[in-house]
């Protein structure tokens, strides 16, 4: 090696020294922090880091798989052609044997719910692993297979269930503790991207939809994207406050304006479901609404908020115990009610076996009345999808989604002039089937002159047919029979 080579090793050494070094900015001076404010910070970002370090372990990923509409299949009706769908939200393990709650819009329609949680290795003692290899090299939980335990769509919570034991639980902020402005921090799995967390304050405590709406949501700036429904919002003590629901948003993303169903109605209906798979609802027969100063003054009430009641179920609790219309309600067993939700949470917490006393306000006198609730009525009304199973009612030679006509179906369609047979609930691709020339609503009565009865009978009829044979279905549409004869695929 030369003298010359030695100063040029020697000089690019010093470059490159020079280059991997801290340099200030070109034309920048150096800021030093004070190390009053250094600390302070090194202190919040390290609060935050035990926060998410604590949280993230109760927090999992939901994938779902379900068959839903995808377009119009052109002959006027809505949302025919029914296709796989995919898609992606998140939970909170409610209870250490695998309980999991998340909104009932994350697993509508659900056909297979798979839950992925967080599998990040501990560093080994001794081992000098930072954290950022440890994540880097985190093993990805295998995901767990789910089901569902039961559903509240009007609350828009869900509850499913996977195997395990002793899973990490979070404990649930009391909800009247919440104050406008403290920080909270939003867990989920925005754009796919799981175990995400977005830190923020309580915008509202208490945002109405609709003055007579019975629903409260927690408003926050925290951001809150696609995928993070179903998430846990959380407070500094690392209770969940809240769970991340839906946004307001021009462009599809989080613009500040998020939204969390209350830790009171979480807990609750999570609670209600482990037990019962529904929720026990007590009623007594009324209707309210928020009492407004034009309607208090139309009606000559000396008040300009409050609850009143609209509505009265004929021989019902309340009517029975002597409530009228207008009554304001007050008060029920001690608790104030101040508006809507007020009134639906306490009724929903009450027991159906024991006397409510409300305080009433009648043409300006104050009163109590005695009132027992009872059950609500069962289920909602069924509707035919409700009844629809795609994975087992897919019958791909007909490129059709069916479901036998049986008692339930029959009951939804009181115009059908033969009340059995298989009816055609979507179509499983645009392509797929059109020979048939079946369309939504049809019910397939016959195929070559042979009864169908079932989705499995027909499929073992079709079975039958080799390519190029000719299939006749007696189908009726419209409350008319009529055949749709093709060639067999």
């Amino acid at each position: 090696m030369t003298k010359l080579q030695t100063m040029a090793g020697a000089a690019l050494q010093a470059c490159l020294w020079l280059a991997l070094a801290p340099q200030p900015t070109f034309g920048q001076v150096p800021v030093k922090s004070k190390p009053g404010a250094l600390t302070s910070l090194e202190g919040l970002s390290a609060a935050v880091q035990e926060i998410t370090a604590a949280v993230a372990p109760s927090v999992v990923q939901i994938r779902v798989t379900s068959y839903g509409p995808e377009r119009s299949d052109g002959y006027g009706t809505n949302a025919t052609v029914i296709g796989r769908q995919q898609a992606i939200g998140s939970g909170l393990i409610v209870h250490p044997d695998g309980y999991i709650v998340t909104n009932a819009h994350v697993v509508e329609g659900a056909q297979r719910i798979r839950v992925t949680m967080l599998d990040r290795p501990q560093a080994e003692d001794g081992a000098s692993d930072s954290v950022l290899t440890r994540t880097l090299a985190q093993a990805t939980a295998e995901p767990k297979e789910a089901t569902v335990v039961g559903v509240l769509e009007e609350f828009d919570i869900a509850l499913i269930k996977i195997s395990g034991k002793d899973l990490p639980v979070l404990e649930f902020a009391d909800y009247r503790n919440l104050r406008q402005g403290q920080l909270v921090f939003a867990f989920g799995s925005r754009g796919g991207l799981d175990h995400s967390v977005s830190m923020g304050v309580v915008s509202s405590i208490a945002r109405q939809p609709e003055p007579d709406s019975p629903f409260l949501f927690i408003q926050t700036d925290a951001a809150i994207n696609p995928g993070d429904s179903g998430g846990p919002l959380v407070n500094t003590a690392g209770e969940v406050v809240g769970i991340n629901t839906f946004i307001l948003s021009n462009s599809g993303g989080s613009e500040g304006l998020g939204f969390a169903i209350p830790s009171a109605l979480i807990e609750y209906a999570a609670t209600q479901l482990r037990q019962y798979g529904h929720l026990h609802r007590p009623v007594i027969g009324i209707g309210v609404q928020a009492l407004t100063p034009i309607l208090a003054e139309a009606l000559r009430i000396p008040r300009s908020s409050g609850v009143i009641i609209s509505d009265i179920t004929a021989k019902g609790p309340a009517d029975m115990a002597g409530l009228k219309l207008n009554d304001l309600v007050l008060a029920i067993d001690g608790r104030p009610i101040h508006n809507v939700p007020m009134f639906a949470m306490t009724m929903l917490q009450s027991p159906t076996d024991q006397p409510l006393k409300l305080e009433i306000l009648r043409e300006g006198r104050a009163m109590s009345v005695s009132v027992t609730p009872r059950e609500a009525d069962g289920l909602h009304a069924e509707t035919i999808s409700d009844l629809v199973d795609p994975a087992h009612g897919q019958i791909p030679r007909l490129g059709i989604v069916a479901v036998e006509v049986d008692k339930r179906v029959a009951k939804l369609l009181p115009e059908l002039r033969n009340a059995s047979g298989v009816y055609v609930a979507g179509r499983l691709d645009a392509d797929e089937g059109s020979a048939s020339g079946l369309r939504v609503g049809d019910v397939i009565h016959e195929i070559n002159g042979s009864i169908v009865l079932s989705v499995q009978s027909l499929e073992q009829k079709l079975e039958a047919f080799q390519r190029g044979d000719a299939v006749a279905l007696l189908v009726e549409r419209h409350g008319s029979f009529l055949y749709e004869a093709f060639e067999a695929e």
